[in-house]
């Protein structure tokens, strides 16, 4: 992982991307933009990539978590499995998308 900016809370960030992942295994119409939100960052070719006009469909503080996760994105060049995330968006893949797994993990 590249070293992120000093100003760049990275904490911050994570709570954030787990507080979307919260709303992308829920069942609203917030939770599928946040959820093709996550699965581009995941695998944009084979999971779809996201519409940035689509982020007007969430409530304001959603939209302030997908700005933070975005700047991660950013600033690590690293995907989800860097921070952790292999499982959940695993699961995300099988609750939004049909298509297996592994054939989804970068």
């Amino acid at each position: 992982m590249t070293e992120l900016a000093n100003e760049f809370k990275t904490s911050e960030a994570i709570a954030a991307l787990k507080r979307l992942l919260k709303i992308a295994h829920s069942d609203t119409g917030q939770s599928k933009i946040v959820a093709d939100f996550l699965l581009a960052w995941w695998n944009a070719r084979r999971c779809g990539g996201f519409d940035l006009t689509d982020i007007w469909g969430v409530d304001r503080r959603i939209a302030d978590d997908m700005v933070s996760v975005f700047k991660l994105i950013a600033l690590s060049n690293e995907y989800p499995i860097a921070f952790g995330f292999r499982k959940e968006f695993e699961n995300l893949v099988l609750g939004w998308r049909s298509m297996p797994t592994d054939k989804a993990s970068v």
